[in-house]
């Protein structure tokens, strides 16, 4: 047995909170750098190195890429084999109160949902998600999602009979829709099968993944490439004033489901796609 400190864990969320914040994953960077040489619209290709500029001044500043700081995603994956001397939620809270206070980051989480809708003034309680593993591993990804995207995020459950070709129409449809409100050029995580939270949590896990890596089934991936080409076309472009580059990825992520059923989520994020990952 291996056990972890709840005042370590409570560090690491703390410093992910703001890395995450200030600095772009490198696949991200390198994909909006590869669309600033490739989209020949001038107006969208001056968008793009807007764009480009903002996170380089984000990082070289360590200050915030965007102004939504978002809701605090933190993915927890922990080995059968670890014990905490505390609670672990409570210790990522802690560590997204302290993170958002230091990083000086804005705090947009409200206590209730309808009732009051009064702002909990530092950004918790988190969205934790949690995977339990063999081993004594201890891996802790956190991944501030903004609205902007997410309102425009939808699931759907298909039919059984509606097959690729329906899950092919609802993606394209769903991005189609919400055209320039999640900041576009977008990334894409599709979650398919499951059940309807269990392909709510793939799409949402689907952004995790590096936008360099396909799905590891060719099926997936073909599938991946032909989405991608086919937002692409819609001619949204980067804020939705025209252009090629409306999607940067699409990532798909699937697991077996009912006979009777085909669950389908589309989790959508800006090109402020956040995530930093820390082994304990």
């Amino acid at each position: 047995m291996r056990e972890i400190r709840c005042e370590d864990i409570t560090k690491t969320v703390r410093d992910l909170c703001i890395k995450a914040n200030s600095f772009l994953p490198q696949d991200v960077r390198s994909r909006i750098c590869q669309a600033c040489e490739t989209e020949s619209w001038p107006l969208a290709n001056s968008i793009l190195r807007t764009i480009r500029e903002n996170f380089e001044i984000a990082e070289h500043d360590e200050v915030p890429i965007c102004q939504d700081t978002g809701a605090a995603c933190v993915f927890v994956t922990m080995g059968q084999d670890v014990y905490a001397d505390g609670s672990i939620a409570a210790a990522i809270d802690e560590g997204v109160r302290q993170g958002y206070a230091g990083g000086y980051l804005r705090k947009s989480i409200v206590s209730d949902p309808l009732d009051g809708r009064v702002n909990t003034g530092d950004n918790t309680p988190a969205m934790i998600y949690w995977d339990v593993v063999p081993g004594d591993a201890f891996r802790i990804t956190v991944a501030p999602k903004g609205f902007g995207s997410e309102n425009m995020s939808r699931i759907k459950m298909l039919r059984p009979a509606d097959g690729v070709e329906g899950v092919k129409e609802f993606v394209v449809k769903t991005v189609e829709e919400a055209g320039p409100n999640p900041c576009p050029p977008i990334i894409v995580g599709v979650g398919i099968g499951g059940t309807f939270d269990k392909a709510a949590l793939l799409a949402k896990k689907a952004l995790m993944r590096s936008t360099d890596v396909r799905n590891p089934k060719k099926y997936y991936a073909d599938l991946e490439k032909e989405l991608l080409d086919r937002i692409n076309d819609l001619g949204i472009g980067p804020q939705g004033i025209g252009g090629r580059t409306t999607c940067l990825a699409v990532n798909i992520e699937e697991m077996p489901t009912h006979i009777a059923g085909l669950p389908v989520a589309v989790n959508i994020n800006c090109h402020v796609t956040r995530h930093i990952t820390e082994e304990l």
